[in-house]
């Protein structure tokens, strides 16, 4: 991994207006507003936050699979690079070959009237990157193997096989078109605990061995402290904090962050009932409260908060938060339960 950004975002937001309201201005849901980040070339990037936090609006929006309102978006590997903001449907198809989506569920995402072979084959006929049948079936016959999957399995339909192997022709279809940059949504999320350690062992050595970049979406955080390198944290689509795993794990800095934390099942019997509890539910993105958007269900929250909206600071070598009250809380003993 070096420190060049193979995706950078600045002020990225997206915005989906509401129909149906006959007089006045019309409502507008706010899923990401004003996101800022730079994903490292060859890094596997965590971003978490609960459901209903902006994450996977997010990684659609670096796909161009969701709406930019405004902000930047820039890819670069290279060999080419593109705004995505601006980009046109000829230079949208090639960066498609080289930025796929690995999808949360592995039953719902695989045609049961298709073939593995068919299945896995179908993103290099679509976009032209085969020109015989043979040259296909070498292609899929490799990235088949890559991804554990034996040869009889390319014969076989999708219900012919479990959740964890069904993921993996899931892999295998984003990993055929030679990507260089994955969006892993939730991508374990649907299977047992016993396959999800498969599974992230196989994203984490394809990774290695393809030297590719992960954005790997998630709600556990004990997922991501197994397999990230960096971790953002988004709440109601804003960046609250961001640093490098360990850092992010031995002192978070924002009371969201420290909460999620929390909230990681132990084995200790000790330390079962310790969680963090967050009173009540996520804002609504068409009406965000004003302000810090976590002060009204923050326990440290003060009317500065409830006035003013924190903006990401330095916080540390590569660590930002957005908190007013990060420094005080820290020196009050804010470590994690």
């Amino acid at each position: 991994m070096n420190n060049t950004p193979l995706i950078e975002t600045k002020d990225l937001s997206v915005h989906y207006p509401l129909r149906g309201k006959l007089f006045g201005p019309q409502p507008v849901v706010r899923a990401v507003e004003k996101v800022s980040v730079k994903i490292a070339a060859g890094s596997f990037f965590g971003l978490v936050g609960e459901s209903g936090s902006g994450k996977t609006t997010f990684g659609r929006a670096l796909l161009r699979a969701a709406p930019i309102t405004y902000g930047t978006i820039r890819y670069d590997d290279g060999e080419v690079s593109y705004d995505l903001e601006k980009v046109d449907k000829n230079d949208l198809r090639e960066y498609r070959k080289r930025a796929q989506l690995i999808f949360q569920d592995p039953y719902a995402a695989l045609s049961p009237r298709m073939t593995v072979r068919d299945i896995i084959a179908e993103p290099l006929q679509v976009m032209g990157l085969t020109k015989s049948r043979e040259e296909t079936d070498a292609r899929v016959r490799e990235i088949a193997e890559k991804c554990r999957l034996n040869l009889e399995h390319l014969r076989r339909f999708p219900h012919a096989f479990s959740g964890g192997q069904r993921q993996r022709i899931s892999i295998a279809r984003a990993l055929v078109s030679a990507p260089k940059f994955i969006v892993a949504d939730e991508s374990v999320a649907a299977l047992d605990v016993s396959i999800q350690a498969d599974v992230l062992n196989l994203l984490k050595a394809i990774q290695q061995d393809m030297g590719l970049t992960f954005l790997f979406i998630s709600h556990d955080l004990s997922v991501v402290a197994h397999t990230c390198d960096h971790v953002a944290v988004m709440y109601l689509g804003r960046l609250v904090e961001t640093a490098p795993t360990r850092a992010l794990f031995a002192q978070p800095k924002h009371p969201y962050t420290r909460a999620l934390l929390s909230a990681i099942p132990s084995l200790d019997p000790d330390d079962r009932g310790n969680a963090q509890r967050l009173e009540g539910e996520i804002p609504s993105p068409t009406n965000p409260p004003p302000g810090c958007k976590f002060q009204t269900r923050c326990p440290n929250a003060v009317d500065h908060c409830r006035q003013v909206e924190p903006v990401l600071e330095q916080a540390g070598d590569n660590h930002e938060v957005s908190c007013h009250r990060w420094k005080e809380l820290l020196d009050l003993g804010g470590t994690p339960a």
